[in-house]
């Protein structure tokens, strides 16, 4: 590519623009330090390192996306943010700083599903100042990523490699998921369907644990919506994804059996 005056333009990793962004001047997104936009020249010799899952052991939530509420509800409680944004999240544990299904190790609990969000890191989309397209970015940080290796994001043409355009390919999915969320979650907060609430749960030898701030969508609340309301949901096929939260109660007492076999591995 080439600006205005014909000089040669690095090759950044770009696609176009939705509404909506994710990195933003105010603050990062979880898990993300130093997120930068991937350039062929700046970063001809960048490599992914093979890391982990140990980033996320001290989150206990995160957020998810409505496509993946029928699988999250198999493995976590699903509970909306209490801000304006009433973002679904899967709560991954009952304590502050404390992911349940990541080991000592970084192995996330066999056989379970592990949500998008995790999956997308160190890579995420940046909103392009001024233009109409987002710039692929990873988190250049010195424990995902090293100025050589075989993981590398760019060939020696100076073309992405195969892990880049998988890459953006996943982040391009993720965003359009993440634009649909966001129109679901917003519907779910001006029907005033979804409600505050907070969970007691008894950890064995008299003590308890509060687990609070969060909201959940009210039974009866919901039951009682009109029906315009209702059918325009079921039109957008949104109520499969309703449902899917409403079943994902059942694993507040995986949780608890989690916690419980933790807090025994500790003691022991």
């Amino acid at each position: 590519m080439a600006d205005k005056k014909g000089k040669k333009k690095d090759k950044k990793v770009e696609d176009k623009k939705e509404k909506g962004t994710e990195v933003k001047a105010s603050g990062l997104p979880l898990f993300y330090k130093q997120p930068v936009p991937i350039d062929s020249k700046a970063h001809a010799k960048l490599s992914l390192k093979k890391f982990d899952l140990g980033f996320t052991a001290d989150v206990n939530a995160v957020p998810v996306n409505m496509i993946e509420m029928p699988q999250i509800c198999h493995f976590y409680p699903i509970a909306f943010s209490p801000d304006e944004n009433a973002t679904p999240v899967a709560i991954l544990g009952l304590r502050d700083g404390e992911n349940l299904f990541v080991n000592g190790k970084g192995e996330w609990l066999s056989k379970t599903y592990v949500p998008a969000y995790i999956r997308r890191y160190p890579f995420i989309f940046s909103e392009m100042p001024e233009s109409d397209k987002f710039s692929l970015c990873i988190d250049k940080s010195d424990s995902v990523t090293a100025d050589s290796g075989d993981q590398r994001l760019f060939d020696d043409k100076g073309e992405p490699t195969a892990l880049t355009n998988n890459a953006l390919e996943f982040c391009k999915s993720y965003h359009a998921a993440a634009i649909q969320t966001q129109a679901f979650s917003k519907a779910l907060a001006d029907a005033g369907v979804l409600v505050e609430r907070s969970v007691q749960i008894n950890t064995g030898n008299n003590k308890k644990i509060s687990f609070s701030g969060f909201r959940i969508i009210d039974e009866k609340k919901l039951a009682e919506l009109d029906d315009k309301t209702f059918l325009d949901w079921r039109q957008k096929g949104w109520l499969p994804f309703i449902y899917a939260h409403l079943f994902s109660g059942a694993q507040w007492q995986r949780l608890t059996s989690l916690l419980g076999e933790r807090s025994t591995a500790k003691a022991a």
